[in-house]
């Protein structure tokens, strides 16, 4: 039988005193984590440069740069953005904590360490960005791509498949990216794509002000999703339906604006899913989208 070798994970530990970096290479090392060591900013990138840990437990004040100026290199890179930061402090001020944060730091435990609390909020943070991870490339190996625009419209947050389209349709320019996106936020909208047309499809909020776009590539979809639109011999009403329908709003929404009750308009959607042959509202709206921007 194959012999399988397992660690809880790769931790890279930032601190410029020695007897922290000993006291928590021991700890993390019998828990079964890979340590990585670094006594100040420089050293730490040499170390990201060679191996991206899972975690970075990472001291605030150390000689030079700053463990908060550190972590902003580290947030402002994509192949270490989404590695959890946890400050390691004897700082409790408000100030110290607050920066801590804006800085891109998922937590921080105070100075003298207690072991016990330090693994656990290790262990809870590495899960939640492995959760992270995993649903992240589930959407890309689905096809699809995703990205979160803020409240302003920026782009906030992007798969890695998502940055590679839109790294193939715009270049380096963020700005025209993101003007593009912009035009997503409440409708479908196409951009050219080599011999295709990358699509961009409102999913709807997923925080205050911020808006989900998912992002797709191909012709032939669209050909068979106007096709089968025809085929449905949609009426007029059934139409205006789906059509407020593939741009997120609810029956409710819908009865406001056509000036008909929610009832009505579930009757609607009853008749344009058995046209269409699908069960649900996604499937409906997936297929008046890839028409609509046809």
């Amino acid at each position: 039988m194959p012999h399988y070798t397992s660690h809880a994970g790769v931790v890279l530990v930032v601190d410029d005193a020695i007897e922290t970096l000993g006291f928590l290479c021991e700890a993390l090392s019998q828990q079964d984590y890979t340590v990585l060591v670094a006594r100040n900013a420089a050293e730490a990138l040499e170390r990201l440069e060679i191996a991206t840990p899972d975690a970075v437990l990472l001291d605030c004040v150390m000689p030079g740069e700053s463990g908060f100026s550190l972590c902003r290199r580290i947030k402002a890179d994509p192949a270490w953005a989404h590695v959890p930061v946890i400050f390691m402090t004897g700082l409790s001020e408000t100030d110290h904590i607050v920066e801590g944060f804006a800085c891109g730091g998922v937590d921080y435990v105070v100075k003298p360490l207690k072991l016990p609390e330090v693994l656990a909020r290790l262990a809870r943070h590495m899960h939640n960005a492995h959760v992270g991870r995993m649903a992240q490339a589930a959407v890309d190996v689905a096809g699809m791509g995703v990205v979160v625009l803020d409240r302003q419209g920026r782009i906030a947050w992007r798969s890695p498949q998502a940055a590679l389209w839109l790294e193939q349709a715009f270049g380096a320019s963020t700005a025209a990216a993101t003007a593009w996106l912009q035009s997503a936020w409440d409708t479908t909208a196409q951009h050219p794509l080599g011999g295709s047309s990358l699509l961009a499809q409102p999913v709807g909020e997923v925080g205050i002000g911020e808006r989900m776009l998912v992002l797709r590539v191909g012709t032939d979809n669209l050909r068979a999703s106007t096709q089968r639109l025809q085929d449905a011999s949609l009426t007029p009403r059934e139409t205006e339906v789906l059509g407020w329908l593939a741009k997120g709003k609810t029956n409710r929404d819908i009865a406001q604006i056509l000036g008909m009750s929610p009832r009505t308009v579930n009757k609607h959607l009853e008749h344009v899913f058995e046209k269409l042959g699908v069960e649900t509202r996604a499937a409906a709206a997936a297929i008046a989208s890839g028409s609509l921007a046809a």
